[in-house]
């Protein structure tokens, strides 16, 4: 094993993580949508109602870019826009009765998910690795804001 292709393993895990997903949802009849426009989705998931700025926050994209990626689940029906009562200029965002049942399906295929991505490990190996998954995030965190980027990750 060289270790110096780390990233490219990650790379390679991540693509077939994505197939695997993709599959799933097909197999379902359920339409799929690029990795941001699931975890909209999941943010809306666990969040509930959020505005346009708080949810681009969260899933660390700029306002313009999660504008484009929630038209794309409002015209599918998952999202829906509201006027926020408070201050008529932000849009308040919250999931369709579809996008629920569709995020309610995506939990039962992330499970699957975790499962095939850990099988055999045992609770502390798992632990670590995401320990170390973390550390290594860390890193780029601190690489981005070093180099002037100035946009914490996360």
């Amino acid at each position: 094993m060289e270790i110096n292709t780390s990233i490219s393993l990650l790379s390679q895990i991540h693509s077939m993580a994505s197939d695997f997903l993709i599959l799933r949802l097909k197999e379902r009849g359920l339409p799929d949508f690029s990795s941001s426009h699931g975890n909209i989705l999941f943010q809306l998931c666990k969040n509930g109602r959020m505005t346009m700025g708080g949810l681009a926050r969260s899933i660390n994209r700029d306002k313009s870019t999660a504008t484009v990626l929630v038209r794309k689940l409002e015209s599918a029906g998952l999202v829906v826009a509201l006027a926020d009562e408070a201050d008529r200029r932000s849009r308040i965002l919250c999931l369709t009765e579809k996008g629920t049942q569709y995020t309610q399906a995506l939990e039962d295929i992330s499970r699957e998910l975790i499962s095939t991505f850990y099988k055999d490990f045992s609770d502390d190996e798992r632990r670590c690795f995401f320990g170390f998954l973390e550390r290594i995030e860390a890193n780029f965190c601190d690489r981005m804001i070093a180099g002037g980027h100035g946009k914490k990750i996360r």
